[in-house]
């Protein structure tokens, strides 16, 4: 596998599991020097191992991501002791579904501050070393931002915003070379579809176009396409990443 990304450094967050995970593995691959973000850093234990596996450094790294003066703390001491930064994904967000008019107004700004805001503040604190790396930024967003779906006014509203987001900040950076996407996936094989029984798992796969659920790899190498040679003139778009659900 080349290793495109050697001697750079990419900061993945979200990264304790799931579809963070196996990013921050793919970029390991890539030959990345790996930092994971999550809550605490002790949740990425496991991500940074399977990075060192894969023959990269790696570290972890604990934050709020709503936080903007923490956040921007990290960043700063991220790419100073790397020396620069060259790949910003972010990927963390949560979820707290529930029908709109049940909804609190804690619960709709808190996955707001999270998925949107958290997105914002690692972009406005990686701007300026990622234009001087020429680097890339992937916005992990959602066919829930594109569809909508009950119960989840909270996290939808996210979910479009980072497309609104990654729309400016592309038309912002292009200028200093830095490529600004999103990836849009849709059902993807997490905790919460390995809970499910077979009959519910048939279910859902069945309403997917091509009949199955998405794996978190795949989720991995679409940013492994854009941070690559081959996206390098790909900016302000979304790869929707689906089985064919949002069609």
């Amino acid at each position: 596998m080349e290793r495109f990304l050697a001697g750079k450094t990419a900061l993945v967050t979200g990264a304790s599991r799931g579809i963070g995970k196996a990013i921050a593995v793919q970029l390991a691959r890539r030959g990345a020097r790996v930092a994971c973000v999550a809550t605490s850093a002790e949740r990425c234990a496991e991500t940074v191992a399977a990075c060192i596996a894969a023959g990269a450094e790696a570290s972890a790294h604990g934050v709020d991501v709503a936080d903007g003066k923490a956040v921007s703390a990290l960043v700063d001491s991220v790419t100073s002791a790397a020396g620069g930064l060259h790949v910003l994904v972010n990927n963390a967000g949560i979820t707290r579904d529930q029908l709109l008019l049940r909804m609190s107004a804690e619960d709709f700004e808190r996955v707001v501050a999270v998925n949107l805001g958290g997105a914002f503040h690692f972009i406005k604190a990686a701007a300026r070393p990622l234009m001087k790396s020429s680097g890339r930024i992937v916005n992990i967003s959602s066919v829930v931002g594109l569809m909508g779906n009950a119960g989840q006014a909270n996290y939808a509203a996210s979910k479009a915003g980072l497309f609104g987001l990654s729309l400016s900040v592309a038309k912002e950076l292009a200028g200093r070379g830095v490529t600004v996407n999103c990836i849009a996936p849709g059902y993807i094989s997490t905790d919460m579809t390995a809970a499910l029984d077979a009959a519910a798992a048939q279910k859902l796969a069945e309403s997917i176009p091509l009949r199955r659920i998405g794996q978190a790899e795949e989720i991995a190498l679409a940013v492994d396409y854009l941070v690559g040679p081959g996206g390098a003139y790909v900016t302000g778009q979304t790869l929707v990443v689906d089985g064919g659900l949002s069609i």
